[in-house]
């Protein structure tokens, strides 16, 4: 009998030790899920801002391109702007500081919904698949854009002009710019060109920036689930 009782409560005390490391781990898991769901809102008000500033670059672009067909410029100053949107553009960087933890650390393995596990991987493949457009536009770029413009275009004024307007005359200055480099670059080709796949490229990329945004809401709803 007292054998029984010392074996009974060696097995209630492996119970409770593994209740207890089940309860641990659960913890974990939860404490990475907040953290999750924190990294996805920022990513999301990142995807917003680059969303917003690639729609005003591919008007810019389609403007360019009206001008590359026949319309008349009639404001030096806006048209410059409408290529410096262009000539700026940035790389995407997305927030997922949290899941690059997990996967440096081993515990991907925490994360015990496959859903959400599935989204979190489906938005890496995502987002190195929107590496490569970038990539892809960036050596377009180069070629059919900066390369021409810098044989045709005085870009001292124009960047003089551009950092005079968006700091509303804090830095830069406000000089003449220069409408007979921008009359020549109207008849290369090869940057209109480079106009026309930015109008293309941008669309395109921000359609990507629209299903990974989804693919955020998607995942904050299924972790909302899980740790209610």
């Amino acid at each position: 009998g007292e054998i029984v009782l010392v074996v009974i409560g060696i097995l209630i005390a492996l119970q409770i030790n593994n209740w207890n490391e089940i309860r641990k781990q659960r913890d974990k898991e939860l404490h990475y899920l907040v953290n999750i769901k924190k990294d996805l809102n920022l990513n999301i008000k990142e995807l917003d801002k680059y969303i917003a500033v690639r729609a005003k670059a591919i008007a810019s672009a389609n403007t360019i391109i009206e001008h590359y067909e026949g319309k008349p410029i009639t404001d030096l100053k806006t048209f410059s702007q409408h290529t410096v949107d262009i000539y700026t553009w940035r790389k995407f960087f997305q927030i997922n500081n949290t899941f690059q933890e997990l996967t440096n650390s081993g515990n991907l393995t925490l994360i015990s919904n496959d859903s959400i596990k599935g989204i979190l991987l489906n938005m890496e493949t995502l987002y190195k698949v929107m590496k490569y457009e970038e990539e892809h536009f960036r050596y377009d770029a180069e070629v059919l854009l900066y390369e021409p413009s810098y044989k045709v275009l005085d870009l001292n004024p124009v960047v003089k002009k551009y950092t005079y307007q968006v700091s509303k005359g804090q830095a830069g200055e406000d000089v003449e710019l220069p409408r007979a480099n921008f009359e020549l670059m109207l008849k290369d080709l090869s940057q209109k060109n480079g106009f026309v796949m930015a109008s293309y490229e941008f669309s395109f990329m921000n359609n990507q920036l629209e299903g990974m945004k989804s693919k955020c809401k998607d995942l904050i709803e299924l972790i909302n689930q899980e740790i209610k």
